[in-house]
C-alpha cells in the first residue's frame, strides 16, 4: 500500500478499527479540524452512513483496484447500500465531467475558428508575438466580428457554466462543485463548528484511550478534557469517540450508522436475563451476530425459540451469571429488577470478582444505584444500560442504549450494543441513564396522549381523523411513531408494541423524579391520569396507543 499514492477526491476503502473496510471519499475536514499528529493521514467522509474520520494512509485502499475483493467478503445490507451510493456518486461524476467535456471542446472549436481567423487577417509575426505573451490579439474587422460573436454566445450561458468553462482547476484539487458530490457533512461536526468549542485544539495526548480499538485507528477526537466528570458519548455500529468542552462538563458524541452483518462479536461469553418485547428482539439480534448467549426467563417456555436458534439455557439468573462473562437483564418494573437480583438463586449469588452485569431495564434512579452497590460490593461490575424504542424497533436491531457506570464495562459491551441497537450514549456515572430515561419516556408518553386527545377532538366536532393524520403527517410534527400509533387508533389495532401499563409506570417515575429536585410536572401529571384511567378500562396490557379509549368512554 506504500507504493499507492492517494490525494484529495480519491475514492478509497477505509479501516475503521477492527471493522471491515468502508467505501468513502477523501474530502477536506471541516475548516476548523486540525490533522492529528504523527503518521500521514486523510479525512474520509464514509458513503452511506454519517461516519467521517481520519484514517491513516496504511489503513486505506483505492476504491477501484479492491472493489470485487471488498464486495465479496462483506454481505450486509447497509454495505451494499453503501456500494450503491458510491456508483451513483460516479454515475453524477460522470456525467458532469462527459458535459464539462463536452463543454470545453465546443469552446475550444470555438477558439480555433477564431485564432484561424486571426491568422488569415494578422500577420505571421504578430501571430507569434501574440502566442508568446499568451494573448490573442484582435484582428482585421472579420476576425473582431468572429471574437464578438464568440463572446456574446460565451454571455447566453449561465454563470455557473461561465465558472466551469473560464477557470481551470489545478491538478489533484477536487471541482468548484465538491459539495454536490460528496456525502452530507455529519450533524456532529456541524454541532461542534457551531457550539463553544470552534477553536479547539487536538490534545498532546489522549489520558483514555477506547479499549479494543486498532491501534493504525486514529480515533476522530474533536477535543478532549483531562477530567471528565460526566460524559455523554456515543458509540454507535462502529466505534468512534469525540468531545466538546463545556466549562467542567465533557460531552462526547460520534454520528454513526448501523453496519449489521459486518459485527465482529465479542468473544465474552454473553448471558441475557428476561424474554419480553424488548429483550426477545435483543437475544435474538446478538445470536444473528455471532455471539454466545446463555438465556434465562421466569417462564421456561420462552426460551425454547432461543434455544432452537443456538442459545444455552441457563436454570436461574446465578447460574447464568456465574457461567457468562458480561449478563444482560431486561424486565419490567424496580421491583422486578430487584427481585432478579436480590431474591433467591438471583443475580447476585452468582456475582463474584470481575463478573459483569448491566441492567437494560427502565427503572428509577434509587433502585439501580441500589443495585449498583450491591453487585460492586461482591466485586462485580456494572453498567445501567435502558433502551429507547419499541418491539419493532428491538427486532430490526435498532434501539438507542443509554448507559451510565462502569465506563471500562460499557466498552467491553461494544459488539453487544452494535447488534441491539443504532446508537448508545454513555451519561457518566449511575442514575444518569435512569434519569434520562424516564425523561425521554415522559416525553413520549405525553406526546402519545396528546395524539388521542386531539383525534378524539377531530371526530366530535365532525372533522375527519384520517385527513388530521395527512395534515401531521405533512408537516413539522411528521414522524414515524405518529403515523403508526394513529394508524393504530384508526384502524382499532392495539396490539402492543409498547404496553401502555410500562409508559403508565414511566409517567409516575418521571413524576417523582421532578418532585424529588422541585420541579413541576404538570403535562406529564395530566397524561398519567388519562393513562391511569385508560388501565382502569382494561387497557394495562395493549398498546400505548390503546390510551384512545380512555378519551371515548
Amino acid at each position: 500500500m506504500a507504493a499507492v499514492s492517494l490525494r484529495l477526491g480519491d475514492l478509497v476503502w477505509g479501516k475503521l478499527g477492527r471493522y471491515p473496510p468502508w467505501p468513502g471519499k477523501i474530502v477536506n475536514p471541516p475548516k476548523d479540524l486540525k490533522k492529528p499528529r504523527g503518521k500521514k493521514c486523510f479525512f474520509v467522509k464514509f458513503f452511506g452512513t454519517e461516519d467521517h474520520a481520519w484514517i491513516k494512509v496504511e489503513q486505506l485502499k483505492p476504491y477501484h483496484p479492491h472493489k470485487e475483493e471488498m464486495i465479496k467478503i462483506n454481505k450486509g445490507k447497509r454495505f451494499q447500500q453503501a456500494v450503491d451510493a458510491v456508483e451513483e456518486f460516479l454515475r453524477k461524476t460522470k456525467g458532469k465531467d462527459q458535459a464539462s467535456s463536452h463543454n470545453s471542446n465546443e469552446e475550444k472549436n470555438r477558439r480555433n475558428s477564431s485564432e484561424e481567423r486571426g491568422k488569415q487577417s494578422a500577420g505571421e509575426e504578430k501571430r507569434k508575438a501574440s502566442l508568446s505573451e499568451g494573448k490573442l490579439k484582435k484582428g482585421t474587422g472579420e476576425g473582431k466580428k468572429r471574437v464578438s460573436s464568440v463572446s456574446s454566445e460565451r454571455g447566453s450561458k449561465s454563470p455557473l457554466k461561465r465558472a466551469q468553462d473560464q477557470s481551470p482547476r489545478k491538478r489533484g484539487r477536487p471541482p468548484k462543485d465538491e459539495k454536490d458530490l460528496t456525502i452530507p457533512e455529519s450533524s456532529t461536526v456541524k454541532r461542534v463548528m457551531t457550539g463553544t468549542v470552534a477553536g479547539f485544539k487536538w490534545p498532546p495526548s489522549v489520558s483514555e484511550p477506547v479499549k479494543d480499538s486498532d491501534p493504525h485507528f486514529h480515533h476522530f477526537l474533536l477535543s478532549q478534557t483531562e477530567k471528565p466528570a460526566v460524559c455523554y458519548q456515543a458509540i454507535t455500529k462502529k466505534l468512534k469517540v469525540c468531545e466538546e468542552e463545556t466549562g467542567s462538563t465533557s460531552i462526547q458524541a460520534a454520528d454513526s450508522t448501523a453496519v449489521n452483518g459486518s459485527i465482529t462479536p465479542t468473544d465474552k461469553k454473553i448471558g441475557f436475563l428476561g424474554l419480553g418485547l424488548m429483550g426477545s428482539g435483543i437475544v435474538s439480534n446478538l445470536l444473528k451476530m455471532g455471539h454466545t448467549v446463555t438465556v434465562w426467563n421466569r417462564t421456561a417456555e420462552k426460551c425454547d425459540l432461543f434455544i432452537q436458534e443456538g442459545a444455552r439455557l441457563g436454570r436461574t439468573p446465578a447460574e447464568v451469571v456465574s457461567t457468562c462473562d458480561i449478563t444482560f437483564a431486561c424486565v419490567s418494573d424496580p421491583k422486578a429488577a430487584k427481585d432478579l437480583v436480590l431474591g433467591p438463586s438471583g443475580v447476585l449469588q452468582g456475582i463474584r470478582p470481575g463478573k459483569c452485569y448491566v441492567d437494560m431495564s427502565t427503572v428509577d434512579a434509587d433502585t439501580v444505584t441500589e443495585l449498583a452497590q450491591v453487585i460492586v460490593s461482591r466485586g462485580g461490575r456494572f453498567l445501567e444500560a435502558p433502551v429507547s424504542g419499541n418491539q419493532q424497533l428491538s427486532n430490526d436491531g435498532m434501539l438507542v442504549i443509554l448507559a451510565a457506570g462502569d465506563r471500562g464495562l460499557y466498552e467491553d459491551c461494544s459488539s453487544c450494543f452494535q447488534a441491539m441497537g443504532k446508537t448508545s450514549f454513555f451519561l457518566g456515572e449511575v442514575g444518569n441513564a435512569a434519569k434520562m430515561m424516564l425523561i425521554v419516556n415522559m416525553v413520549q408518553g405525553s406526546f402519545m396522549a396528546t395524539i388521542a386527545e386531539g383525534l378524539t377532538l377531530a371526530q366530535v366536532t365532525g372533522q375527519s381523523q384520517q385527513t388530521l393524520l395527512d395534515i401531521l403527517n405533512q408537516g413539522q410534527l411528521a414522524s414515524i411513531f405518529l403515523d403508526q400509533k394513529c394508524q393504530n387508533i384508526l384502524q382499532g389495532n392495539f396490539k402492543p408494541d409498547f404496553y401502555l401499563k410500562y409508559i403508565q409506570k414511566d409517567l409516575r417515575l418521571a413524576i417523582a423524579l421532578g418532585d424529588s429536585v422541585n420541579h413541576p410536572t404538570p403535562m406529564a401529571a395530566a397524561a398519567n391520569e388519562v393513562y391511569k384511567r385508560a388501565k382502569a378500562l382494561d387497557q394495562s396490557d395493549n398498546d400505548m396507543s390503546a390510551v384512545y379509549r380512555a378519551y371515548i368512554h
